[in-house]
């Protein structure tokens, strides 16, 4: 194919991100838009303006039924994303689906194995996988620079109560969980794609702060091999946006600040900053699927085995808070 031609499926404040990545994508073409809201394609339409002729419809089973595409984007609630997911595979399509996969472990294998038997792409969009200073500090762990990885802690602070209250996202049967399942997705899965470190037993503590969701999260994970990780979700935070990570090995040490990544290797050295000269390029997602689609690359940067491990530590994390118990995993 000259062109990847996709189904956007969810044009909300996301989907526009996702819209104006692949509208910077020479090799990618949008040739459908999906959203039950009118205010949502409006906006989307009067957002870019070579869109305006593009066919829109508030039922994503008719625009299957009446669009030809390659491939779907879909950035709906994320109850909605098996359903859909399934059904654009059904139709020959490739799909790159948002964070986090879908509802549950089981609905994510199921998913898998249906893209494996129809011999489509399947991939979470998890942009870390395509970001420089993340893509930087997978390398350092996995070619060992740092040695025998022995402990982590990774922290992150939205101001995701307030900023999220009376949407769907803390509506449990749209969202499927609360600020663990959303944005906190990112955390967890960055360290388990970093590493490669398969859990071994799971300690959590969480508070709903007053909604039906989670919110704050104090997550303790011991991986196979002795690793202890400390995972702090905190959705209740006043600020807008931070996120920390760091690494230790017995050779050296990785500190991600807030987009910046710090160093330090062997004995008594201090951190320094690593220049943006040495990181590799970043891009994005959506690029990247286009690229997979096109034969370019042999793997997405976040393959849907991602999605399915995130979304088991997710669920282990909530069953050890509601028993107050640690479990085996």
């Amino acid at each position: 194919m000259s062109k990847v031609r996709f189904l956007m499926i969810g044009i909300g404040g996301m989907g526009r991100v996702h819209v104006e990545n692949l509208l910077n994508v020479q090799d990618a073409e949008i040739v459908g838009l999906v959203d039950t809201s009118d205010a949502s394609i409006g906006a989307t339409k009067s957002k870019f303006a070579s869109l305006a002729e593009v066919p829109s419809f508030s039922d994503y089973q008719q625009a299957l039924a009446e669009v030809e595409a390659d491939a779907a984007v879909i950035v709906t609630p994320h109850s909605q994303h098996f359903e859909q997911g399934m059904a654009c595979l059904s139709r020959g399509l490739h799909v790159l689906m948002e964070k986090p996969f879908v509802s549950g472990s089981e609905n994510a294998k199921k998913l898998i194995a249906y893209a494996n038997e129809q011999d489509r792409h399947l991939a979470v969009s998890y942009q870390r996988h395509t970001q420089g200073q993340y893509m930087y500090l997978r390398h350092l762990i996995q070619s060992g620079t740092l040695g025998t990885i022995r402990f982590i802690s990774a922290y992150q602070a939205q101001r995701w109560l307030e900023g999220c209250r009376g949407t769907w996202r803390q509506n449990k049967a749209l969202s499927c969980g609360g600020q663990l399942n959303d944005s906190g997705s990112h955390l967890l899965d960055v360290i388990l794609w970093s590493t490669g470190l398969e859990p071994k037993e799971v300690q959590a503590y969480i508070d709903n702060r007053g909604t039906e969701v989670d919110i704050d999260t104090a997550l303790s994970v011991r991986f196979e091999g002795g690793c202890i990780c400390t995972f702090n979700v905190v959705g209740s935070a006043n600020i807008g946006w931070w996120e920390d990570v760091s690494v230790h090995g017995d050779k050296g040490s990785a500190l991600y600040r807030n987009g910046k990544l710090f160093v330090s290797r062997g004995a008594h050295e201090a951190p320094v900053e690593v220049p943006d000269s040495e990181l590799p390029t970043s891009s994005n997602p959506d690029r990247n699927f286009v690229d997979l689609i096109l034969g370019r690359v042999d793997q997405a940067a976040a393959p849907a085995e991602c999605g399915y491990r995130v979304a088991r530590l997710t669920e282990v994390a909530w069953q050890s808070a509601e028993s107050g118990k640690s479990i085996q995993f």
